[in-house]
């Protein structure tokens, strides 16, 4: 008797009898089909899942098993349908597990801290922020993770692997949920919706810092002179005012900036590159934030509104310039006689007209 096929679950053996051999290969194939294909439904559970901000340390499947399981699937029925979406599933627990993505239903709740989610498996892993157990470890260089998905993003760095790549402007990224978000940015999808305005966002957490403008919540402080601010992004901004750092630096003309989007986004003006399109008018721009400005042009949108007038502008910094207004703040000051001004278009006025330069 020899043994052809092990798993944590079951052990096949084929005889040597010749009719035998045949109808336990047949029964082999079968248990093959519907493992990869429960491994496939389970990458999916994993993605959909993602979507709706949840994390998994479920493994991904290597290229040649990828590729067994794509040769393998096609002949795998799918008995079990979702009513809502008509989604299939070959398992009725994965269907089970589906529709808590349409009915919300998250039975499994931490007893720490209250947060919910939709599979003991996920609880499971959040357990470990609590803990601070860390169980994945990296073989380059030993830092550790909760999560095997943080893991292998991580490693990525190592290997310099990105193997999903944007069939737009040939992108790369390590994890295909980046590539996900990144594809918003081409075809203008935005699944984040304000329920307060109906601003709609590409991604949960731009929603989530929208959010505090309609509370006016300032939740992030700086140390040096205690300012508030709705978003840790501009708190970071703020702090380079106090440091003056400028770490990164351009190689082609020496320009220093403290961030390093803002020198990414410097770079392009001299590689000439322009990735995003107008769909509209099909004008290009070098970032996407410049391309969604622009695109309100088209559409009329006017986001920002001012807290005092209720006057409304397609950009931020327009409306805090228009802010300064109410307030007499005045940022800019001429060097020369000390006068401020609230635009810097009207002190670059003034150092022109009344100091010749």
């Amino acid at each position: 008797m020899t043994k052809i096929w092990n798993s944590n679950r079951l052990l096949y053996t084929v005889t040597s009898d010749f009719f035998g051999v045949t109808e336990s290969l047949q029964t082999i194939f079968t248990f093959i089909s519907e493992v990869i294909e429960e491994n496939k439904e389970n990458e999916e559970l994993r993605e959909v899942e993602e979507k709706n901000h949840i994390k998994t340390g479920e493994k991904h499947l290597s290229c040649s098993q990828t590729k067994q399981k794509n040769l393998m699937i096609r002949g795998v029925k799918k008995s079990f349908t979702c009513t809502q979406c008509g989604k299939g599933f070959s398992f009725k627990h994965h269907l089970v597990l589906h529709m808590r993505v349409h009915t919300g239903e998250k039975p499994f709740t931490c007893d720490q801290c209250g947060k919910s989610f939709t599979q003991s498996a996920n609880l499971k892993l959040h357990m470990n922020i609590h803990t601070g157990e860390k169980p994945y470890k990296c073989s380059h260089c030993d830092k550790t993770f909760s999560r095997s998905g943080d893991l292998k993003t991580h490693e990525s760095i190592h290997t310099g692997e990105k193997p999903h790549t944007c069939d737009q402007c040939r992108k790369s990224f390590s994890r295909k949920g980046h590539l996900t978000e990144h594809i918003r940015v081409h075809t203008g999808e935005k699944p984040f919706t304000c329920d307060q305005c109906g601003k709609s966002f590409t991604h949960s957490a731009y929603l989530n810092e929208h959010m505090n403008i309609h509370t006016r919540e300032k939740l992030h402080a700086c140390d040096q002179c205690s300012k508030t601010f709705l978003r840790a992004s501009d708190l970071n901004k703020h702090l380079r005012d106090h440091t003056k750092e400028k770490p990164h630096s351009c190689h082609l003309c020496g320009k220093c900036f403290p961030l390093l989007q803002h020198l990414k986004g410097h770079q392009k003006i001299h590689t000439g590159v322009r990735e995003y399109m107008c769909f509209a008018c099909e004008k290009t721009f070098i970032s996407a934030s410049s391309l969604k400005r622009h695109q309100r042009i088209h559409s009329g949108e006017k986001p920002y509104k001012c807290s005092d007038c209720d006057k409304r502008f397609s950009d931020s910094s327009s409306l805090k310039r228009h802010e300064r207004i109410h307030t007499g703040e005045k940022l800019y000051h001429c060097t020369e006689c000390e006068k401020r001004f609230n635009q810097s278009s009207s002190l670059h006025r003034h150092t022109k007209i009344y100091h010749n330069k």
